[in-house]
């Protein structure tokens, strides 16, 4: 490593003097690199792999950190973060006080914003650029945005802003490798795939202005005629124009992977007044056989055998995701009115199986949330059953949808939410630890979380006959399977009594019934006696139920992967505040703050949520009594 290229570069400013050849070797040499440190740590390889040749010309053309470049989604960001003088720091990518899986502001004065959600980065360039405007100064901004995110509604809500009400400069790169997490879907996907096959329009549209603007004119009648000549024909020979219809002033396609182009192609747009999208393709995975093969795959990975692209991961128990995959293909054969949706999360969430079933049955429609639980809507008042599933740090952009839409209307719609909770080394940006809050606030809905396996499936049937909004949340990984957790049937409002015990009633929700079971082991040893409950509901809670298996107690104790504001907890509180019987309370959940990445068994124990810690604090309070 001592004599390589990529040893020598501490800096931006350090590309510069490099040749031609040495840009290649280099590129090589941060893509191994990337390669290498994924397959320990695990991380978003295909995606940071395909944009590796964009970091190091966009970083050569412009200035950083004075010039600002933004990264959308923040996935494809590794090169950029080795190029900035984190490569000596590169192999703790996402362990627990390293390096973050996204651009981070507390990291690095190059990472402009905290990224982690698809489509935001226009408005952000937007906002910078008019307060550069604003205040009299004078630096170039850039974003790159790509694997999907142009497919996201807040995109073009953007994009409509900047080509109409935005004068000054601002570079937009396209890093279009034809994928997002799941393979694109839609317009705009089918009209990228349009533009690859023109490689040559900008030059053609360059040459037909020319010829117009060259045109002998005998008035000003004849000067617009041939204008709309010439519009009609670059219309014509380039489907849609769609950028350059938003005022976008259009550059390629590009080959992403030609150092040299996108340099002087970015060098050049900083010249052009008003905003510029530069259209560059490239290969997703690109110098990982595997992930060249299985972008899906590869684009967020566990721990993996180099020479074999094979996880680490070791198997045994089934996950939440897989259970689904199962329940639905059950559900889709014995209901034809079953119908499934997820916005670019086929994969992820487990659908891929029901899609392939039930084709005609299944609509993926794109990084597009709110348009996803929309859509559900018009399903139901169709007369189907839709399921809607999507991750919960993305169901958070589709909160007034679920209101307006499902909640208002009382629609049958199925919201299951994968990832709830804290989902370990993606960091704070992926954390699924709102939506008990937020769900729960909503009139008319249902919330559920599964204690086990077996709780699962029981909760999708029981979801789909309520007739009502429902939703059930689940942690990523494995499905939990504690002893005498989920034998019984659902009951609306009800949780399940596991065990009974005479000192404290533990009401545990979703995968904190396991710690619960696992805290009433360690209690026991103290000579405590703890009752289990898989509460199962997080709305409606029945406080018959819940007043009744905390009778007699001398404490109860919630457990929730949720923010504590608003959460499970908060409904038990006060579900027990018209009970007789003045019993201690304690709830435990997630802090008011945003966590950071680890381990999800680190993450966990920071936030005092192991049966350890729960053990420890409720024998403190017992002494106390």
């Amino acid at each position: 490593m001592s004599d390589s290229i990529i040893s020598r570069i501490d800096s931006p400013l350090d590309l510069r003097s490099l040749t031609d050849d040495q840009l290649a070797t280099l590129c090589a040499e941060i893509r191994e690199l990337i390669i290498k440190t994924t397959s320990v740590t695990g991380g978003h390889l295909a995606s940071s792999l395909g944009a590796v040749e964009i970091a190091v010309a966009i970083h050569r053309a412009l200035d950083a950190p004075r010039d600002r470049i933004i990264w959308d989604v923040g996935h494809q960001a590794y090169a950029h973060k080795i190029i900035t003088g984190r490569r000596d720091r590169f192999e703790t990518l996402r362990h627990e006080g390293g390096l973050s899986g996204f651009p981070r502001r507390s990291e690095s004065e190059y990472d402009v914003v905290d990224s982690g959600h698809a489509g935001s980065s226009l408005s952000y360039g937007i906002g910078l650029v008019r307060a550069r405007d604003l205040r009299g100064e004078d630096y170039a901004i850039a974003l790159v945005i790509g694997d999907g995110s142009m497919s996201s509604g807040v995109a073009f809500e953007a994009m409509n802003q900047a080509g109409h009400n935005l004068g000054s400069n601002l570079i937009v790169i396209l890093n279009d490798n034809e994928m997002s997490i799941s393979r694109n879907v839609g317009g705009i996907a089918a009209y990228l795939s349009r533009l690859r096959i023109k490689p040559g329009y900008t030059h053609l549209k360059t040459e037909l202005e020319e010829i117009v603007s060259t045109m002998p004119g005998v008035g000003e009648g004849l000067l617009k005629m041939a204008t709309h000549l010439k519009e009609s024909i670059t219309h014509a020979l380039v489907p849609g124009m769609l950028f350059e219809a938003f005022g976008v002033k259009y550059v390629g396609p590009i080959d992403g992977h030609d150092v040299t182009q996108v340099e002087e192609t970015v060098r050049e747009a900083r010249e052009i007044e008003g905003p510029v999208l530069i259209h560059a393709i490239t290969q997703k995975g690109k110098g990982y056989d595997h992930s060249e093969r299985l972008p899906e795959k590869f684009h967020g990975v566990a721990a993996f055998e180099l020479s074999t692209g094979v996880s680490r991961r070791k198997g045994g128990e089934s996950s939440y995701t897989e259970i689904l995959s199962e329940a639905m293909l059950k559900m889709g054969s014995e209901r034809t009115d079953v119908v499934a949706v997820t916005a670019a999360m086929k994969l992820g969430t487990g659908l891929d199986a029901f899609s392939r079933r039930y084709p005609r049955r299944f609509f993926d429609v794109g990084i597009a949330e709110q348009f996803a639980v929309n859509l559900s809507a018009g399903l139901a008042l169709g007369g189907l059953k839709p399921v809607v599933a999507i991750y919960s740090t993305f169901l958070q952009r589709a909160v007034d949808q679920l209101a307006v839409e499902i909640c208002l209307q009382e629609l049958p719609v199925v919201i299951v939410v994968d990832r709830a909770g804290l989902v370990g080394e993606d960091g704070s940006t992926h954390h699924g630890y709102f939506d008990l809050t937020y769900l729960r606030m909503l009139p008319n809905m249902t919330v559920m979380a599964p204690g086990c396996a077996a709780d699962l499936e029981k909760m999708l049937r029981f979801a789909l006959d309520l007739g009502r909004p429902a939703a059930i949340r689940f942690p990523r990984g494995r499905a939990a399977q504690p002893d005498g957790v989920g034998a019984s049937e659902i009951s609306l409002g009800r949780g399940e009594l596991v065990s009974e015990g005479d000192d404290v009633v533990l009401l545990g929700l979703g995968d904190m019934v396991e710690v619960a079971v696992d805290t009433a082991s360690l209690l026991a040893e103290r000579g405590i006696s703890a009752s289990v409950v898989n509460a199962r509901f997080a709305k409606p809670i029945d406080a018959d139920f819940v007043q009744g298996v905390a009778a007699g107690k001398k404490l109860a104790v919630t457990l929730e992967n949720n923010v504590l504001s608003g959460g499970f907890g908060s409904g038990v509180m006060q579900a027990m505040a018209a009970a007789p019987a003045d019993i201690p309370l304690i709830l435990k959940g997630l802090p008011d703050a945003f966590i950071q990445h680890g381990t999800i068994p680190e993450l966990l124990s920071g936030v005092g949520l192991t049966a350890k810690a729960v053990a420890e604090e409720i024998s403190r309070n017992l002494q106390e009594l």
